[in-house]
């Protein structure tokens, strides 16, 4: 069964974000199916977040596991930013 065009913006969006998530240190795992990005730090491996993304009115916003917004899509730094300072980094 062939992925729906969601699927493919969440998975291509996700991988944006674990790239800026990489380069701040971070660890992370992109599951594909369906779309969720596994966040950790590998200095204090017992916290970790999944995260994914959803379109709105407004445009795509990553998402935290809890429902509140993280960020626009067009701003994944500002995201890893925010990500990190919950992470306490």
């Amino acid at each position: 069964m062939a992925a729906e065009p969601h699927e493919h913006t969440r998975t291509y969006f996700l991988g944006i974000l674990a790239r800026e998530l990489e380069l701040r240190g971070m660890s992370v795992t992109l599951r594909r199916s369906p779309p969720a990005l596994r966040v950790s730090d590998p200095e204090a491996a017992m916290f970790n977040e999944t995260l994914d993304c959803v379109p709105l009115a407004e445009g795509w916003f990553y998402r935290w596991s809890w429902g509140d917004l993280v960020e626009r899509v067009e701003d994944p730094a500002k995201a890893a930013d925010r990500i990190l300072r919950v992470f306490g980094g």
